[in-house]
């Protein structure tokens, strides 16, 4: 008979004591619950998604967004009644069993790691444009011993710098939607009511139909990730239970506006069709209503959206293999802890991240192209990993300690299962576009290579 993979129905208990830092405050979690998904993907990358959706890019946000939420809410759920570093990675242990927690560990380590190198390249050109005289080499060497060193010292001054970069990028999206909503019924100077006519002409609000809403919703889905952050961070709160709470609620909701509401109102200022590929959308916009040096202001907010990207995700990756290492699933030699902060983890990623920066400056059309596709899908199978350990926890939270049961998943199991089914959907969309079947097979390979080291790994460890 086939062994089971863990020998005992999961309990929740008590989790250890962190020995990090609980420095971070209830501002911070909730800036960078607002700031962590708000990055270049969607100042620039959904120009990309206007071009294939239209108008009905609005749908494909919606969509998205709503996905987006429910897998929020389900790992809210969990965070608020048992705060871990670890966070969905311990929430899979506990539910479905090691091989679970280290999968989803690894694979979203390995996510951020890779796109440390995205965000310090790209920073890096746009400072490079600002100053040709230093070489784009040069500023990602900066980019990463700051924020290295940022990460190395008391975790509060990681949670000031991420909400003063929040700040900024969630002020300019603001500005930004007072500014269009006053163009719009031509409030503002030399500007003319606008009405629905870029809505309903120019092919009408689904120019390329259902499925040109399909399309948009693959192309704008993963700028949705980025929210898992401040579950992690929230272990480091003076206050973990109540303030994933509060920053879960009030982030998915603004985040749903803020991203939404962006789409709306430059589709309903531009015609979709006049916008240029590789344009920010942002940046047509504010031309078009007469902001002086709108696309050098954009560069700067984009400048700081990537900075601040970098920044999360170093802190997240150091705080995941941190965790794996309290679980023995990562070298032990990682629990060191320096003034709450676990810098040798902090190194183990950093050391990683400068690697796939090297490799994307040598070889990004090769090499690191691969590893980007290796990643393109696991922030999906991340999600399913939460929504199935939501399930089977959410039940062990009510027999065991209702009491922290603070955050209830919406209309729960059928939420949850709505969430997974719009998931696997995601997926076989992705398997029959062309531009988005490399990312899956990529992916899926990197999942299934991991998925084999955890369960060797459980086959071979001692039962205790």
């Amino acid at each position: 008979m086939r062994e089971p993979l863990h020998d005992a129905p999961p309990t929740t208990g008590d989790l250890p004591a962190e020995p990090l830092s609980h420095s971070l405050k209830q501002r911070h979690l909730t800036m960078l619950g607002l700031g962590g998904v708000i990055g270049a993907g969607l100042f620039v990358g959904s120009g990309a998604g206007i071009g294939i959706a239209g108008p009905a890019i609005i749908c494909s946000y919606l969509l998205a967004g709503v996905l987006a939420m429910l897998v929020m809410r389900a790992l809210g759920e969990m965070s608020a009644a048992m705060p871990a570093s670890g966070s969905f990675s311990v929430y899979a242990q506990k539910a479905l069993g090691r091989w679970a927690g280290f999968s989803a560990g690894w694979l979203y380590w390995f996510l951020l790691v890779v796109v440390l190198a995205v965000e310090a390249t790209g920073a890096a050109k746009i400072a490079n444009g600002w100053v040709p005289a230093v070489d784009q080499w040069v500023w990602v060497l900066l980019f990463m011993v700051v924020f290295t060193v940022s990460n190395l010292a008391a975790v509060k001054n990681f949670g000031e710098f991420e909400f003063w970069f929040a700040a900024l990028k969630v002020g300019a999206i603001v500005l930004f939607l007072i500014l269009a909503t006053l163009a719009i019924f031509g409030v503002l100077p030399e500007t003319d009511p606008v009405g629905t006519a870029n809505l309903t002409g120019h092919g009408g609000f689904f120019p390329e139909g259902f499925g040109g809403v399909v399309a948009g919703m693959l192309a704008v889905i993963f700028a949705f990730g980025g929210l898992e952050v401040v579950t992690i961070a929230a272990a480091e709160s003076d206050d973990p239970a109540r303030s994933v709470s509060r920053a879960v609620r009030s982030a998915v909701w603004r985040i749903l506006f803020f991203y939404v509401g962006s789409m709306l109102v430059i589709v309903t200022l531009l015609p979709w069709d006049s916008l240029e590929p590789g344009q920010s959308p942002y940046v047509a916009v504010l031309d078009s209503i007469g902001i002086p040096g709108a696309g050098q202001i954009m560069n700067v907010v984009v400048f700081v959206a990537l900075l601040s990207a970098l920044n999360a995700n170093l802190y997240g990756s150091s705080r995941m293999v941190f965790s794996l290492a309290e679980r023995g699933e990562a070298p032990k030699s990682l629990l060191k802890v320096s003034g709450g902060v676990p810098r040798r983890a902090v190194f183990a990623s950093v050391a990683f991240g400068f690697v796939s920066v090297v490799l994307n400056l040598l070889w990004p059309d090769t090499i690191f192209l691969y590893m980007l596709n290796a990643v393109g899908a696991v922030l999906l199978f991340v999600w399913a990993l939460i929504a199935v350990s939501q399930l089977r926890l959410r039940r062990i939270i009510e027999r065991d300690m209702p009491e922290r049961l603070t955050l209830p998943m919406w209309l729960f199991p059928y939420a949850t299962w709505a969430a997974l089914i719009g998931m696997a959907a995601v997926l076989v969309l992705m398997l029959f576009d062309d531009s988005a079947r490399p990312q899956l097979l990529w992916s899926t390979g990197a999942a299934v290579l991991v998925l084999v080291v955890a369960f060797v790994r459980e086959r071979r460890t001692p039962k205790s």
